[in-house]
């Protein structure tokens, strides 16, 4: 029975830092892609900066990700100690973004990153002890 409810508390935990990172990383890239929205608004006005962002696929993507990873947030809260899950979600994201940043957005991720993704980790384990 322990083991089940450890399982299920970490799928939840993942669950709600993989939407998260989802949907920051995706929402990041589309707005790359888009530019600078004071040029546009400048060229178009404001219905086109706001044009411009509603027609991105990847943006749109990324905010149903993120609005999923409310939900999933609620779910997980609902069903897991706050003490871990906040904690918990909010670290393996500041980690799953360092690691999506350098991967999918070609970031420079310094070594003083890695490191501070380092202690999130540690603080991670010690917390679900």
């Amino acid at each position: 029975m322990h083991l089940t409810r450890t399982f299920e508390t970490w799928c939840c935990i993942l669950t709600v830092a993989a939407l998260a990172i989802t949907g920051e990383v995706l929402t990041a890239g589309a707005m790359r892609r888009i530019g600078d929205l004071d040029v546009i608004r400048a060229k178009s006005g404001l219905p086109g900066a706001i044009r411009a962002v509603l027609t991105s696929p990847m943006f749109l993507i990324g905010s149903v990700a993120m609005a999923l990873n409310f939900f999933a947030l609620l779910f997980t809260l609902s069903v897991v100690d706050v003490s871990l899950a906040a904690p918990a979600t909010a670290s393996l994201t500041y980690i799953g973004n360092a690691v999506a940043a350098k991967f999918f957005l070609k970031e420079n991720v310094d070594r003083r990153r890695w490191l501070a993704a380092l202690f999130v980790c540690a603080g991670v384990f010690l917390l679900s002890k």
